[in-house]
């Protein structure tokens, strides 16, 4: 919602019947753009689908759906999932989902996400993610690592192939494609949507705290659903993977979101998901 001066009211977005939609919109100020990099709107993905991106899906405690996106990511056990923190908790939902799914390649499949996902066995979010405090406090956090079970006694990067992580810091003026699956209007959150365009690195007068060190990408209409979609750099169309630099964190409202790059300590919180 849209406030005086350009700022950005901290409220959830809305949400369609039978669906809950986490992603977040937060105060922010874009003081200072000039000319900020061009992106195009939200797109269908040409080839329908990429491997190494689906859809997280739980079923909440009023029988509705939550939905958000997410990227496999390379790990030693073969079973990581990326996705923003908010996801999987906020300070409106304390409590994780009972029973989690990560569906890759998802296409128009909510009737059968549990038969065609791969279901959660634990959340890795950052010490800082703290849902006791306010939302915009704990911004720089809003990142997690899923750890996924065995399907037939395969991990999901054996069958999809998964991303490579990267680390902050993240290089500016390099082409991103951002993906996921926005639910709410004007998208159903049953086909993958994405938008392309040079990353930007929201610095002091540009942006306030809260997404300082964040990546803006304007001009892009990603809606709620597309929270925790990956941000992809080097993208190979033959292996359906790239390089992964973040993940959808905050949205305007009017047409420009947000990404949140993995610090350093990043490392060692992927490395435990990875582990386990």
């Amino acid at each position: 919602m849209d406030r005086p001066g350009g700022d950005f009211e901290g409220v959830p977005m809305r949400s369609v019947p039978r669906l809950t939609l986490p992603l977040l919109v937060t105060v922010v100020s874009l003081l200072g753009l000039t000319a900020p990099p061009a992106a195009a709107e939200a797109e269908p993905w040409s080839q329908g689908t990429v491997r190494t991106v689906g859809k997280l899906i739980w079923e909440t405690q009023d029988g509705r759906l939550g939905l958000c996106s997410g990227a496999v990511v390379d790990a030693p056990n073969g079973s990581v999932v990326a996705t923003a923190a908010h996801c999987v908790r906020s300070r409106e939902s304390a409590q994780p989902p009972g029973e989690l799914w990560f569906v890759p390649a998802y296409d128009h499949g909510r009737d059968t996400y549990r038969t065609d996902g791969w279901r959660v066995r634990s959340l890795h979010t950052p010490a800082g993610w703290d849902v006791t405090r306010e939302t915009v406090a704990i911004l720089h956090h809003d990142y997690a690592f899923l750890t996924l079970e065995r399907r037939d006694g395969r991990t999901v990067e054996e069958v999809y192939g998964a991303n490579r992580a990267a680390f902050e810091p993240v290089r500016e003026d390099r082409e991103v494609a951002v993906l996921g699956y926005p639910a709410a209007a004007p998208y159903d959150g049953e086909t993958l949507r994405y938008c392309r365009g040079t990353t930007d690195v929201l610095r002091e007068g540009e942006a306030q705290d809260p997404n300082l060190g964040g990546l803006l990408l304007p001009g892009c209409d990603l809606t709620a659903g597309a929270s925790g979609g990956p941000w992809l750099q080097d993208y190979d169309p033959a292996s359906q993977s790239g390089t992964l630099v973040a993940v959808v964190s905050v949205g305007s409202g009017r047409g420009d979101i947000v990404g949140r790059p993995f610090p350093a300590e990043a490392r060692d919180l992927l490395a435990a998901a990875g582990a386990a």
